[in-house]
């Protein structure tokens, strides 16, 4: 009995030290848990991540060329029919097409698209072949003489600077000098002329399409008229006490009002 009575002090007397030191074991294994969970979550989310980028470049790899080009061409079939994701009506539709008809037809020949959009095609045509007969004349001209003067330099390369019995022959020697710039400049004005004839040739395919667009959307009949009605303008300048007539004050000016109507 005593020896029992023994014991039961001296559990409750280190009670409170073992509950204490319980307390510690438990938290401290629940907090080596966390750890544990949050170390396997990470490795966890890496891996996803890199199981999806493998994914993804499995992905790309498998699309081939022919694939890629397939999928382009049906993006740019799609954008045909929709504008910033709204669905085109058929309207706008062929308007588009007989624009795109147009100009392309003028760049294939010039002055076609013109006579697909008719009008006063029968003006433009002329004018457009007028441009470009013009632009060859003078890129044969300027061509000619540069052949000339290159065709004098290479004579007198070869012949000890030596002058020629051609057109140029007349130059004394020694103006090897002058003879490169005037070739120069004849190469430089035989340039200029071949690009503004392919500013030419562009620029009919650019009328053929804008003539195209605004005759398609806009319609402006020849039922044009006009109105002429008297008004009075206000004065505003600032000094009415010196713009009196007849000891009033010019508070209005007469004047006209033209008034047109576009129907």
């Amino acid at each position: 009995m005593i020896l029992a009575v023994f014991w039961s002090c001296l559990i409750g007397k280190y009670m409170r030290y073992l509950g204490l030191l319980l307390f510690t074991v438990l938290c401290w294994g629940s907090v080596q848990a966390q750890d544990r969970d949050s170390i396997i979550r990470t490795a966890d989310s890496m891996a996803n991540s890199i199981l999806a980028d493998s994914v993804r470049a499995n992905v790309e790899k498998k699309e081939s060329r022919a694939e890629r080009r397939a999928r382009t061409r049906e993006e740019k079939e799609r954008d045909k029919y929709y504008f910033k994701g709204v669905l085109k009506d058929s309207a706008r539709l062929e308007i588009e097409r007989v624009s795109r008809v147009a100009w392309r037809r003028s760049a294939i020949l010039p002055g076609w698209g013109q006579y697909t959009n008719g009008g006063l095609w029968w003006v433009k045509v002329p004018v457009i072949y007028g441009g470009l007969v013009a632009g060859y004349l003078t890129f044969d001209y300027w061509n000619f003489f540069y052949r000339e003067y290159q065709t004098e330099l290479q004579f007198r390369f070869n012949n000890n600077k030596e002058p020629s019995d051609g057109p140029l022959g007349n130059v004394p020697a020694g103006s090897e000098q002058a003879l490169i710039r005037q070739r120069d400049n004849m190469r430089r004005n035989r340039d200029i002329v071949v690009l503004a004839t392919l500013g030419w040739y562009g620029l009919n395919v650019v009328e053929a399409y804008v003539n195209s667009m605004l005759s398609n959307r806009w319609n402006i009949s020849d039922d044009l008229s006009f109105r002429v009605t008297p008004t009075m303008i206000p004065n505003y300048s600032g000094n009415l006490s010196g713009n009196s007539r007849m000891g009033a004050t010019a508070l209005f000016t007469p004047g006209l009002k033209l008034t047109v109507n576009l129907n």
